[in-house]
């Protein structure tokens, strides 16, 4: 009674996965000669696909705060990376709130799982002007019975995930919650007792700050005659990749977290808004470069002409075969990237800040009406924005 409650002691298990390499199939998947068919596959998958209707049930316009609102673009339609809202409307800062999520990655590594959460709270914070040393995070855990051993064994190593990104990044947890033994039991047709459990899930939510407003950036393009640049290093991470989900494929890289670089590219590319060198960012998650561009296009209505020969050969695919590397700089899916739309005239400007970064001119804005993406001297990807918009916003339009 005076010693307090005794302290629960639960077994955790948990065994490491071998690094795999690319599964069978993956040559078909990353080497095909025209993508178009595969990115419209991938913005009409679930995860990737608009949740407007769902967004619609909610008013963000209480007290007339919004900055950045859930929709943005020309047509207030397009994936904003986060939401800015003004507390007090006499002032100019404003606050920032995103989140990272992707269950497809628990499945391989929940560490990693955990790393990818944080890091994409942060790359949403980042692209609409968040400063990256001003942000604090939250946990929100969805498991399973922890009472098994092996699920409370993945649930630790996403913990442990957890701790080492947030220490790395110098973003404390504030706060957050959990929601445990996420299962259901029954009985089939032949009597026999199933259970059904959710994805060792992970969602991140990331506070930030921005000290003016004014100076915050949405993710739709602005204009023909923009470059596009490319900022971050594409690596051959295959594995939970919406590509390879999408194909059924297992195996692969799991995406990784460079702990020791990814803050350089956070405070780089906050340098580069804070000065007002960027006209639109979107920081690149699911579906990799392929869904992002697609993205900033048709919600900004605003064609993109890609040339990819030189981004190719970027050191972190230089394991693929020749022929699979534009297909994986299109669909990896590695942490801590962002495509800024910047004005010709201010790119020496954005690269001198930018310094020792990893980045790529890879393109520019036109008055097309079409995503058109150039690899090897042959056109790989090309479809009017509003067929690809018609593929994101179908799916889950009621």
């Amino acid at each position: 009674m005076h010693d307090g409650r005794p302290p629960v002691i639960r077994e955790a298990v948990y065994e490491t996965q071998a690094e795999q390499s690319l599964p069978a199939g993956s040559e078909e998947a990353l080497g095909q000669s025209d993508f178009t068919n595969e990115l419209r596959g991938i913005l009409g998958s679930l995860n990737v696909a608009s949740k407007e209707w769902i967004i619609r049930q909610y008013d963000h316009e209480v007290q007339a705060g919004s900055v950045i609102k859930p929709l943005t673009g020309v047509q207030c339609d397009g994936p904003s990376d986060a939401a800015v809202v003004r507390p007090d409307l006499k002032s100019q800062r404003g606050l920032v709130v995103a989140c990272g999520i992707n269950p497809h990655l628990g499945d391989r590594d929940p560490y990693w799982m955990a790393a990818a959460a944080i890091d994409e709270s942060l790359r949403n914070c980042v692209a609409v002007g968040a400063d990256p040393d001003r942000i604090a995070i939250l946990d929100n855990f969805c498991w399973g019975n922890t009472e098994r051993a092996e699920t409370l064994g993945t649930l630790v190593r996403a913990a442990i995930g957890c701790h080492d990104t947030a220490i790395a990044f110098g973003t404390p947890f504030v706060s957050g919650k959990d929601s445990l033994n996420n299962e259901f039991s029954y009985d089939d047709a032949a009597g026999v007792r199933r259970t059904v459990a959710i994805p060792s899930t992970l969602l991140i939510t990331a506070l930030g700050q921005v000290s003016n407003v004014e100076q915050c950036v949405t993710m739709d393009l602005k204009q023909p005659g923009s470059l596009l640049l490319l900022v971050g290093e594409t690596r051959a991470e295959f594995g939970g990749s919406h590509l390879f989900v999408r194909r059924g494929l297992r195996g692969g890289s799991v995406p990784r977290v460079q702990l020791h670089s990814a803050p350089a590219v956070f405070k780089a590319v906050h340098a580069v808004i804070r000065r007002g060198l960027v006209l639109s960012c979107h920081d690149l998650s699911e579906g990799g470069l392929a869904v992002a561009v697609a993205e900033m296009a048709f919600a900004g209505e605003v064609g993109v002409e890609l040339l990819l020969d030189a981004a190719v050969r970027e050191p972190g695919l230089a394991e693929l075969p020749e022929s699979l590397r534009t297909g994986g700089l299109l669909f990896s899916e590695s942490n801590t990237r962002f495509l800024l739309e910047v004005r010709a005239s201010d790119m020496s400007a954005v690269r001198e800040l930018l310094g020792a970064v990893p980045h790529q001119e890879i393109g520019r804005t036109t008055d097309s009406g079409e995503l058109r993406i150039h690899s090897g001297g042959r056109t790989v990807v090309q479809a009017t924005l509003g067929d690809l918009k018609e593929c994101w916003q179908a799916p889950l339009r009621f």
